[in-house]
């Protein structure tokens, strides 16, 4: 269904045109301030078209955007509906509050590698077509690998080399199968797919099946699922602070693309029973599984972390666990928990990567702001820092899923959820355990930091009094922790969209 305003529809393809020709405007020009500008109104830009759409798909509008006018399946598809609204939403404020974390710190770089990251990421939420998701995906791992690597350091060196070299891999199997899909339907529009893969005679199901599991080990390798994402921990570990916060949300690539190519092929959100489909539910067997042993081992991972920052990087893999376990709980209800733990997870670790990058360097003080000590063992603890513990707590709270933050919401809709389906003691136990797991990982962080008793306590160097971080750090994480309250306190009304959104995916 169209929307009856006439310029509406082209809202659709501004998410990734606007970006692109502010990132590309960005490397013509010098002066670091137009720079700067000119990504302002970009952001600005990027999240009002996010809520225009996001209005306009609540009352359950969608509709395709053919670039070129050219029909299906030839053209350039991009469809808008209530999922691609949300997550181009979520993306635009973490693109708000990394351009806030990075201040002054980036380099002259930074501004157009930054619009070129949303242009991909845009894409990816956007695309209609199989094909098109690797193209953007290449845009959005492109501009990564240059942001990952946008310093100094050895860490950040072998980090990087690592991710483009497991992301690599991934287009590569991308690639194949795509080429498999095309090779037994003929197109690889992903509505056009859909329907023909449904017909497909039973000499080619095989194939099909296999193009379908190497696209859930190209997604799994995204969304940092077990045996695919010990990448993780050491990539955003090594990560600038700003970069940090924009790759909390490029997990969700992975899980998006599960719920949209897996939703539509493959039936990875039944509403009803489909049996008669030879590919239905191909994904199913191997999302609960594989989420419910990502989240024990990102649980383990932050209990063993001796990193700030890598402690919050596995817990980012107990979101991707957390996420990929609730799609394979296979109902509407258990998906539309999913959907509001997505953004939730999203915004809590980009505040807890900012928090601990206060405590970093509050240690370090305002004279050496490049020393920051990223050490939870450091060799004293912070005293007399209630604002940074303050802040601390909060994105603890946040980021473990306890009352009354919006991750007990997301967590207490997954386990009721859960309690209608087969696997119910399984998920229950695992998630509730991790979940004290995670909060022992917090607790523990939290006592060596702030509270661990010292024989050096009165050795407190004081410049360590001085607020260190910026204003720009400080409005990235109010803004994050400010999204996390709204999902609270707008709870209803929320979930209620993510039901309706995880019921019209169902039906697709």
């Amino acid at each position: 269904m169209r929307p009856a305003e006439s310029l509406l529809p082209h809202l659709a393809v501004l998410p990734v045109a606007v970006p692109l020709l502010a990132g590309a405007v960005s490397l013509l020009l010098r002066n670091a301030g137009w720079v700067r500008a000119i990504t302002v109104v970009s952001l600005s830009a990027l999240l009002v078209m996010s809520l225009l759409l996001l209005g306009q798909t609540a009352g359950g509008a969608s509709w395709t955007y053919m670039l070129g006018d050219w029909p299906a399946p030839f053209g350039i598809a991009l469809a808008v509906d209530r999922l691609a609204a949300l997550m181009l939403t979520v993306t635009a404020v973490m693109g708000i509050a990394c351009r806030l974390a990075a201040g002054t710190d980036g380099s002259r770089r930074f501004d157009a590698l930054l619009q070129f990251q949303l242009a991909g990421l845009n894409g990816a939420f956007l695309t209609a077509d199989l094909f098109n998701l690797f193209v953007f995906f290449e845009v959005l791992l492109a501009a990564s690998y240059a942001l990952l690597l946008d310093g100094q350091g050895t860490a950040r060196l072998r980090a990087g080399l690592h991710y483009v070299t497991v992301n690599l891999l991934g287009s590569s199997l991308f690639l194949i199968a795509a080429a498999m899909f095309y090779g037994v339907a003929g197109t690889l529009n992903i509505a056009d797919l859909d329907g023909r893969l449904a017909t497909l005679p039973a000499s080619d199901v095989g194939l099909a099946q296999v193009a379908g599991l190497l696209l859930l080990a190209v997604f799994a390798i995204k969304a940092a699922a077990l045996p695919l994402g010990f990448w993780l921990p050491g990539t955003y570990g090594a990560a600038a602070v700003h970069v940090a916060v924009l790759f909390a949300v490029m997990t969700k690539v992975g899980i998006y693309s599960i719920l949209r190519v897996h939703g539509a092929l493959f039936e990875a959100v039944p509403q009803t029973a489909s049996a008669d489909l030879p590919l239905a539910g191909l994904a199913l067997p191997w999302l609960l599984p594989a989420g419910l042993a990502t989240l024990v081992l990102g649980a383990a991972g932050a209990l063993a972390a001796r990193d700030l920052r890598v402690l919050v990087a596995w817990l980012v893999v107990v979101s991707a666990g957390t996420l990929l376990a609730a799609l394979g709980l296979g109902t509407v209800s258990a998906t539309a928990a999913a959907l509001f733990y997505l953004p939730h997870s999203t915004f809590a670790a980009g505040a807890a990567f900012i928090a601990v990058e206060f405590i970093a360097r509050r240690r370090a003080g305002p004279s050496a702001p490049d020393a920051a000590d990223y050490r939870i063992n450091a060799a004293q603890p912070l005293r007399e820092t209630p604002w940074v513990a303050a802040l601390f707590f909060v994105s603890a709270l946040v980021i473990a899923g306890l009352p009354p933050g919006s991750g007990f919401i997301a967590k207490v809709l997954l386990l009721d959820a859960a309690a209608a389906t087969p696997a119910h003691g399984w998920v229950w136990s695992v998630v509730l355990i991790c979940s004290l797991v995670v909060v022992v990982a917090l607790a523990r962080c939290a006592s060596a930091v702030f509270w661990r008793s010292s024989t050096a306590d009165a050795l407190l160097v004081e410049t360590q009094r001085t607020a260190v971080g910026g204003r720009g750090l400080s409005l990235a994480v109010l803004l994050l922790l400010a999204c996390g309250l709204v999902m609270v306190v707008f709870a209803h009304p929320v979930s209620g969209f993510l039901r309706q959104t995880a019921v019209a995916l169902g039906a697709a």
